[in-house]
């Protein structure tokens, strides 16, 4: 059993697999729309179509983790994702490349559902999903920044996702197998916490949309409404992930001090004001002050948001795993939702209607959150290691 200050590196690796795709849904959406015979409506569809497949494995796994063991669930989900996305980013037949994101997209859930049982039973599962959301916007920066000087094609961004999913194959053996878990109750329990579970797990799919709806569409708002580059939009993009790194940084020096009731319905009132600024861009200044605001933002009220949902359930991370698929719901349905409003209504107001949704939610969010903060919290601690800025100028 780990200590506090030991890094549990095989999760953080799964928790950094598991959301690439995600992280990297402008990207990919973008070269499907700019390198594949389909409308960005029809592009926008197929990221969706990517993250509802990663939802569903969220959502059929919840239960299964313990009794199939994380290391085997681990392993397939890292091989679904391998042969999913590198499948689809070989061939140039849209059902195919259609085919291969839904099933490397249900690799991805099986491999976030397994990431976020072992986060929950971390004994600062704050702390677990702060480090995993630096290694995560890390590598998504570093993307960020290779893709457009590797050259045209739809398949290069999931190739990343695909050969993450490799490299991430061999810290599986530090994994625990079927029964070997860290509690010794067999028979099953109900779930705790019921009422703030089921309004975290409402509201989560409306917190994601809005988000992932102004993702899905931020490249396109760089090239078409801001007039930039795809090279320029790369650089704003990972240096917002950059931001992103330290704002995380930030939130987990503060871990418990705010409570989490501030960070999430403060936070979550800041986020709205972003998508605002970047959805009406019309220059690379407040394209970029925008996109990096919110990056700075996200993240750290996401973080707090995953260690609320893994204290729901400490013992068997079940809230955690079905209120990051309600989450998933919600990042599927954002690509084609603004997709749909800004080929509607421009980019400007699909930025304010998403603005004001998050509004809303944003306090039966902080009631839960308030509730739950009534418990003793962590202290969070993370050790700033010299490795890890490395890529901080890097989603």
């Amino acid at each position: 059993m780990s200590s506090p200050r030991t890094t549990p590196w095989p999760v953080l690796a799964l928790f950094t697999a598991g959301y690439l795709a995600p992280y990297l849904l402008p990207t990919v959406v973008g070269r499907l729309d700019a390198y594949l015979p389909v409308t960005s409506t029809q592009a926008g569809a197929i990221g969706s179509a990517l993250l509802l497949s990663s939802a569903t494995a969220g959502f059929l796994l919840a239960s299964l983790v313990e009794r199939i063991g994380a290391r085997r669930l681990a392993r397939a989900g890292l091989a679904l994702a391998f042969a999913g996305y590198g499948g689809a980013a070989l061939v140039h037949a849209v059902p195919a490349v259609v085919a291969g994101a839904v099933l490397g997209g249900f690799g991805s859930g099986t491999v976030t559902a397994v990431a976020a049982t072992r986060i929950a039973a971390q004994r600062d599962p704050h702390r677990t999903s702060t480090l995993g959301l630096l290694g995560v916007s890390a590598l998504a920066g570093a993307v960020y920044l290779t893709v457009p000087h590797l050259g045209p094609g739809h398949g290069l961004p999931l190739t990343a996702i695909a050969l993450t999913a490799l490299a991430v194959w061999p810290l599986t053996g530090r994994l625990p197998a079927a029964g070997a878990t860290l509690h010794t109750r067999r028979e099953p329990a109900p779930l705790p916490h019921r009422r703030s579970g089921l309004v975290l797990v409402a509201v989560m799919p409306c917190w994601s949309l809005a988000q992932n709806a102004l993702w899905g569409v931020s490249g396109r708002i760089g090239l078409t409404q801001a007039h930039l580059t795809e090279a320029a939009v790369g650089v704003v993009f990972a240096v917002a992930l950059g931001a992103g790194l330290l704002g995380v940084l930030g939130a987990g020096a503060l871990g418990p001090r705010l409570g989490r009731a501030l960070p999430i319905g403060a936070g979550t009132a800041l986020i709205a004001g972003c998508i605002v600024l970047s959805a009406s861009a019309t220059d690379l200044a407040s394209f970029a002050g925008g996109e990096i605001a919110w990056n700075t933002c996200y993240p750290i009220v996401l973080s707090y948001l995953i260690g609320l949902a893994a204290s729901l359930d400490p013992a068997r991370g079940r809230w955690a795993v079905l209120v990051g698929s309600a989450s998933s719901l919600g990042t599927a349905a954002g690509p084609l939702t603004g997709s749909l409003l800004s080929a509607q209504a421009g980019f400007p107001v699909m930025g304010a209607v998403l603005a004001a949704g998050l509004l809303v939610i944003a306090v039966p969010m902080t009631v839960v959150a308030r509730g739950a903060g009534r418990r003793t919290l962590p202290v969070v601690e993370i050790p700033v290691e010299t490795p890890a800025p490395q890529t901080a100028t890097a989603a």
